[in-house]
């Protein structure tokens, strides 16, 4: 299926959810904040949280600095 990650056209499997979206991007132990649709997904929520054909995905990773 087609969703747009971050602004880019992107195909990822079917059946998808955000926690293995994070998984197949290889941000598992990042810092991160997902939105889908323009709704926070909490970190919690993940793991259940399915992903759609067409959804507008936006991941932001957290960078620390002095």
């Amino acid at each position: 299926m087609h969703i747009i990650l971050n602004g880019s056209l992107r195909e990822v499997p079917d059946n998808l959810t955000a926690g293995d979206l994070i998984v197949e991007l290889g941000l598992i132990d990042k810092r991160l904040a997902v939105e889908v649709n323009q709704q926070i997904v909490p970190r919690s929520s993940l793991a259940s949280h399915p992903i759609k054909p067409d959804d507008k995905i936006e991941i932001v990773q957290a960078i620390g600095g002095g």
